[in-house]
This record gives structure tokens, sequence and C-alpha cells, in this order.
């Protein structure tokens, strides 16, 4: 029986080229109907190399190439040290090596020449590939014309799997674990410095089984809390501050990401409740939209709205959500203009946010997965801001 990662490769190879002429359903069961017309595809480690292969590694200076044509089984091209980790980790049969004191592009020529490809390929080079490893193999294939791997892999990747679902509902059950534990901090949180918060949010990933962080952790106390993407520093947690908490963790290599605005102590101000009302209002309006066919920016649409209606459109300053997989920002991206029609299997975040500059910031964040009826949410936990 083919692996997930078989499956996810096959399915990358029916969308390489039309060689049938028409439409169908691909080895994971999903309809391929728009075709990159190209010959082959080639990855370096990255997420898209994890997600066809199985096999997860930071790039380096080396030469590890994953190849995959339109028609053929994949080879993997790998220094020798990492020969046997590949093997063990991936389900790809044909695994070939080459040695430090071997001439790499003589390497990559081999694997090339065994590939079968016309006399001017069309090959999709992995988006993210380093610029050292994209000039060797256009020097090999002179005659080919070259696109991006994401052609192909993006669609594939935005409607997940039941493997790719099993882990990201694990990875959000460990952050809602998390972040009840950090509710119950309650007063014991005045006096950290965000910094200090931060790592016992992190310790508190790994004790609910979390692997890793999926960003830098966010922190925002108080006046911070208006920069979206501030992270943590040394400012101290003060009784009344409202203080937004955005982070998540892995497992299986996929990701959570959620965030609450909460007050650990003392009473907020009056402008706050009023406007971290209306975030959970539009918190709600915009999952209450998700539904298969809708397009993507009908949910940016409707959590942008009740924001404006309150009278604080010019404070939600960025888009109400990104699709969240491998990487935890990928498409499908919520935000006005984009008219991608949300599909089953597809994840995103929804996060509608206010932020006063110099006073406080509000944001909630909840992922969300397109079924064939509407949404499911992943996360959990309280959206309200007393601890």
């Amino acid at each position: 029986m083919p692996t997930a990662f078989e499956r996810r490769t096959r399915d990358a190879q029916a969308a390489l080229s039309d060689a049938d002429g028409a439409e169908g359903a691909s080895a994971g069961g999903q309809t391929t109907s728009d075709y990159a017309d190209a010959d082959a595809l080639v990855c370096f480690p990255s997420r898209n190399l994890f997600y066809l292969s199985g096999f997860a590694e930071d790039p380096g200076e080396r030469h590890l190439l994953f190849f995959l044509p339109a028609e053929g089984d994949p080879t993997f091209l790998v220094p020798e040290l990492y020969g046997e980790q590949v093997r063990a980790a991936s389900w790809v049969e044909d695994v070939r090596t080459w040695a430090d004191d071997d001439d790499p592009l003589a390497a990559v020529e081999s694997v090339v020449s065994d590939l079968d490809l016309p006399p001017e390929p069309r090959v999709l080079l992995n988006d993210t590939m380093w610029a050292r490893f994209t000039h060797d193999l256009r020097a090999v294939l002179s005659d080919a014309t070259f696109g991006l791997a994401s052609e192909v892999l993006s669609d594939l990747r935005m409607r997940k799997d039941e493997a790719e679902l099993d882990a990201m509902r694990r990875a959000a059950a460990a952050a809602d674990e998390a972040m009840e534990s950090v509710r119950a901090m309650g007063s014991d949180a005045v006096g950290l410095t965000e910094s200090e918060l931060a790592r016992e949010i992190e310790r508190l990933l790994a004790e609910a089984g979390g692997e890793g962080v999926s960003f830098e952790t966010i922190v925002g106390s108080g006046p911070n809390g208006a920069m979206p993407h501030h992270h943590h520093g040394d400012r101290e947690i003060r009784a009344g501050d409202p203080v937004v908490l955005d982070f998540g963790t892995r497992v299986d290599g996929y990701p959570s990401d959620q965030t609450r605005t909460v007050v650990f102590d003392g009473d907020p101000s009056e402008t706050f409740a009023e406007a971290h009302a209306v975030v959970e209002a539009a918190l709600a309006a915009g999952v209450e939209a998700v539904e298969p066919g809708v397009a993507a920016e009908s949910v940016d649409r409707a959590a942008r709205e009740v924001i404006e209606e309150a009278g604080y459109g010019d404070r939600f300053v960025h888009r109400t959500g990104h699709g969240v997989g491998l990487d935890v920002h990928e498409e499908p991206y919520i935000v006005e203009g984009n008219d991608r029609k949300l599909e089953p299997g597809m994840v995103f975040s929804v996060e509608p946010g206010i932020y006063l500059p110099e006073e406080f910031g509000v944001r909630i964040e909840d992922l969300v997965v397109v079924t064939d009826e509407g949404c499911e949410r992943l996360n959990r936990t309280d959206r309200g801001w007393e601890c």
C-alpha cells in the first residue's frame, strides 16, 4: 500500500503534464484538471521535499536533490553521508550518492541523462532553491526552460489529506493545552517580562507534546500589542495590560497557530473591552462565512465588515488570514482580491485584529478546516480576555 508521501508524489506527477489529454482522478483521489505542462520537477531540502518524500533536512552546501520526471520513478541524488538516512526516511527506492571527492555536477549530469527528458524540456525548480544549485541545473539542462515547483505543489498542498489533518489537529490540541495553562497563571503572570512568558509558553508547548515552535512566539503587552508582529522583549507585564499571545507548535512537521488577547489581572480600559468584543464578533463572522465554493475574499470581507461598522476599519491593518500547512504562511490567503474558491481540506487562519498605536492591540485567531458542509475549528479554547 503506498504511503501518504508516495501518493502525494504521484499526484504531483499527474499534474506535471497532460499526457492523457484529459482531467482525471489522481492517485490520491484528488482531481487534477490544471496541468503545468512540464517534464520534470526538482526539489532541494525544503518543505516541498518533505511533502513528497518524507525526508526532512535543512539546506546545506552539498548537492542534495530530488528529481521527479513526468513519467517514471523519482530519484534522489544525495551526499554519501546522507545515503542511509535518506533510505531510512523515504519511500523512494532510487537513492544515488556522491562522495566528497567526486564532482557533484557530474553526478547531476548522470541523473539527468537517465530521466529521458525531451530535447527541450520544461523543468520546475523548488521556489526556494539556492542560486548555486539553480545555476548548476541550468548548466546541465542548457536547452531547458524553467518554472517554479509551486505551479504544481501549491495547489496540491492547499488540500490536506487525512494524515496531514491528523497532525494539525494534534498540534492545535497541544497549543490549546498550553493556552489553558497560560490562562491559569492569572496574576502570577504580572511582573514577568514578555520574554520570560514566551519561554514559559514554549516549555508548556513541549510538555503538551509539541515539537518545537511553529514560529517565534509573540507576547505583546500593553502598547507592544499594537504592533502585529512584535515578538517579545523586556517589557514587564502589568495589571490591566492587554497581552496579545500568538504561538504554535509542530507535530509530525505540521504546525498550529492560534492567538488570544488576555488580561492577567486588573481591569483594562473600556475602549479595550469594546475593541475585544468587536474582534471576537469579527472572528465569528469570518468563521461563519467559511464553506466550500465561497471565495477566499468573502471570508475576509465578512470579518472586515464587522470591524468597519464598529468604526475601527483603519485599525485592521492586515489580511484576515493565511493558509497553514507545512509552511505557517502558504496559500490560500484570506484577503480581498483572492477569488479562489474554498475546497474541502483547505486549512487557514481567521485572525481579525484592531491595533491602537501606543495603547494596545487585540487579535483573536483560530485555524479552520474547510469541510463538505462548512468548516471545523481546530482551536477550542476560551476566546475572551478574562483569565
